[in-house]
């Protein structure tokens, strides 16, 4: 487990964004930089859950995957990779609706994911809006989980699931279902970074809820990494 610098280096550059579109911020970051530590080749089948503006999945393009398909609930997300995919003349496969239905029958062997995680009052996801790229329940897990339970029949044998979230989701609690799921899981990456408008607007139902200490300002940042032995 490293402690990974937030450098955008490895994300392409240029990226255009319509309204309501999560643009690349410091998860997005630490995950590219754990992505680049894996091997990606013309023999590796790469799907993005929750792409957003391509950005992941435009990295492992460029980087020579034999295919990578990304897929989003979002049409303006959907419309957003596309148009960032044309511009930069990379191939990527870009579905509209939910990962596991658009995905039905297929394995890979690398999943990047940067799934909403940030603890919500709703215990429903929202339908619309730039809320649904963050908000995910109470505990953060709606589709944490979600991703957990599928990611072993979604990886073909030594595949690779790289999925980062705040540490309030509780990382261990990630890494104990996908190792209940039959994966080999821990904990690639740490970083810190300071709490964001969206988090602090909610600061007193967090602590609340015990999901923040009283002026806490500063948020865990995790990738976690599971292979399918």
């Amino acid at each position: 487990m490293t402690s990974t610098a937030l450098t955008s280096g490895t994300l392409p550059g240029g990226l255009v964004a319509l309204p309501s579109v999560y643009r690349p911020q410091a998860d997005t970051r630490l995950l590219a930089a754990t992505l680049a530590q894996e091997e990606v080749g013309p023999l590796t089948d790469v799907l993005e859950i929750g792409t957003g503006t391509g950005a992941l999945a435009l990295h492992a393009a460029r980087r020579g995957a034999a295919t990578v398909t990304a897929v989003d609930v979002s049409w303006l997300a959907v419309v957003t990779a596309r148009m960032n995919a044309r511009f930069h003349r990379l191939p990527l496969r870009v579905l509209h609706g939910d990962f596991a239905e658009r995905t039905r029958g297929r394995r890979f062997d690398l999943i990047v994911t940067n799934p909403p995680y940030v603890p919500a009052p709703s215990t429903r996801l929202p339908p619309r809006g730039a809320e649904r790229a963050w908000d995910a329940g109470p505990d953060g897990r709606l589709v944490i989980d979600r991703i957990c339970e599928a990611a072993a029949a979604l990886l073909r044998p030594g595949g690779v699931l790289l999925m980062v979230h705040s540490g309030m989701c509780g990382a261990e609690a990630t890494v104990d279902r996908l190792t209940g799921e039959g994966l080999s899981a821990g904990i690639a990456a740490r970083a810190t970074v300071p709490w964001g408008p969206v988090l602090r607007s909610r600061r007193a139902w967090l602590e609340r809820r015990g999901l923040a200490g009283a002026g806490e300002k500063r948020e865990e940042l995790v990738v976690i990494r599971a292979r399918n032995t």
